[in-house]
């Protein structure tokens, strides 16, 4: 993928375009009508949606989660939830893809970037020099602490403000041990206590444009396994920097960083 860049594609208000990203430049592959007034169910928008999707192979030989991402706006954004919910599952059902629906203030926020950056009003142009505000980064805190500190890095590079964990120095007490603290966090008061932590780790998932999944080799943990299905229940983007394994429900996400 890296060679071949990866395809991006908008469903905006009529139309739909086809990008590719490559090196941190986007070029348009193509651009057609899309009609969506609003009134189709989501089954409805979902065959259209996999229709077009099924045609992206002449773009780029493997069309997947990884190398392919969806962006929608326009009418996207006024699906009442349970709607939009719908039909983001129809969509991955159909065809193993993420449907994005970014909300008007992140759209805003894309728009703004692209004007600043190069001066244009393709909001595509903001997602791949900036795709995240705000991101929550999860993994194995005991055994994928490196990784994670590379991809929280990574994040804040870009820019992006890394809502949890705020720091990822251990709490010297805490190493070795089934739950690590970093240092601000408070110290526990009893085993309970570690659902308090949890609770306050989860709650940025609320707040943040996406939660990066780190799961280096590929294994998800039990402790990261509870926290997709409160990803899940708040329909969050969830992006895993591997393909994931040990995930007995496959679900709507996305696989590898970058735009």
């Amino acid at each position: 993928m890296a060679a071949e860049g990866r395809v991006l594609v908008h469903f905006d208000a009529g139309r739909v375009s086809v990008f590719r990203s490559r090196s941190g430049e986007l070029e348009l592959l193509g651009r057609e009508q899309f009609a969506n007034d609003g009134n189709l169910a989501p089954e409805e928008l979902a065959e259209r949606v996999g229709e077009f999707c099924a045609g992206l192979k002449e773009f780029q030989e493997v069309v997947d989660n990884t190398g392919t991402r969806l962006y929608a706006t326009g009418a996207f954004q006024q699906l009442p939830q349970p709607d939009a919910d719908a039909l983001v599952t129809s969509v991955y059902v159909d065809t193993g893809l993420y449907f994005n629906i970014v909300g008007p203030e992140l759209q805003r926020f894309y728009l703004e970037t692209a004007k600043s950056a190069c001066g244009s009003n393709d909001m595509m142009e903001g997602v791949i020099r900036r795709e995240f505000r705000t991101a929550v980064v999860c993994g194995s805190f005991q055994q994928s602490l490196g990784d994670i500190e590379d991809t929280v890095a990574r994040l804040r590079e870009s820019g992006t403000d890394v809502l949890s964990p705020l720091s990822t120095r251990i709490k010297p007490e805490t190493a070795g041990t089934d739950f690590i603290l970093f240092d601000y966090q408070d110290h526990l008061k009893n085993d309970r206590d570690t659902w308090r932590h949890k609770l306050v780790h989860m709650d940025a998932f609320r707040r943040a444009d996406a939660v990066v999944v780190c799961n280096p080799g590929g294994p998800v943990g039990k402790g990261t396994i509870f926290e997709l299905g409160f990803m899940a229940a708040i329909s969050k983007r969830v992006i895993f920097t591997e393909e994931p394994q040990g995930v007995s429900v496959r679900f709507p996400c996305e696989v590898g960083l970058g735009a």
